[in-house]
């Protein structure tokens, strides 16, 4: 598995190719915006017709970081599930797949906006959680306190590499502030220059590409905004 690790508020960190985030010291893997069920909610309440596999796509991708970090602790950073109610559109061989991950460890759901109420699921439900420096929740405060760690935007960053274009989902970093890219299979992202994110960041901000060979970038097109 190709790492990419970066110091954040003093903490060693690691990006993983999937867009996961693990912290060694407290053997914590950080995911955000899984969106279980997009495909299956599109399919029933309408929307974007989608490959019905994503769901069993993004548990593979999870099933997988746990083995290769061997986390014991685990924060879903919201937006876990597309609809609040899960036990409705996910597959039940889904949700067999999700409980036998959620096996023996320590698990945390974080509140998003797709999923605002708690779920039928084991794990704890939060609206944030805060451990040493670092503090997890969804969506990113105006004004942080340094160590914030949010999920929300889908970040995507685009990279031109000898005349062609290369867009990935993106982790962007500053001095205060880590936001994640969504983890789940088919959910979209927002380019890093939109105004949206481009005003959450300071102009030292850098983007760290997701794929086979995660690599830190300055964050493409990023100017101080008024």
């Amino acid at each position: 598995m190709n790492l990419f690790e970066f110091s954040f508020c003093g903490q060693r960190l690691v990006a993983l190719p999937s867009g996961g985030l693990f912290w060694p010291v407290e053997d914590l893997l950080v995911v955000s915006d899984l969106h279980l069920g997009k495909s299956t909610r599109a399919a029933r309440f309408g929307g974007a017709q989608l490959p019905p596999y994503e769901t069993a796509e993004t548990l593979s991708r999870l099933a997988a970081d746990l083995h290769q970090t061997g986390a014991k602790h685990v924060i879903c950073l919201g937006d876990s599930f597309d609809t609040p109610t899960l036990q409705t559109v996910l597959p039940e061989a889904d949700l067999l797949t999700l409980t036998a991950l959620q096996a023996g460890l320590d698990w945390t759901w974080i509140e998003g906006n797709h999923d605002p109420g708690p779920v039928r699921l084991g794990g704890a439900h939060k609206r944030s959680v805060d451990i040493g420096p670092l503090h997890f929740r969804h969506i990113a405060q105006t004004d942080p306190e340094p160590g914030e760690i949010t999920g929300h935007y889908h970040p995507k960053a685009t990279l031109s590499l000898r005349g062609r274009s290369l867009t990935r989902p993106c982790f962007l970093l500053d001095d205060r502030r880590l936001i994640l890219p969504a983890y789940g299979a088919y959910t979209g992202g927002l380019n890093c220059t939109d105004p949206a994110l481009a005003r959450l960041v300071t102009p030292n901000a850098h983007a760290i590409l997701t794929g086979p060979r995660p690599c830190k970038i300055p964050m493409p097109g990023h100017a101080p905004l008024p």
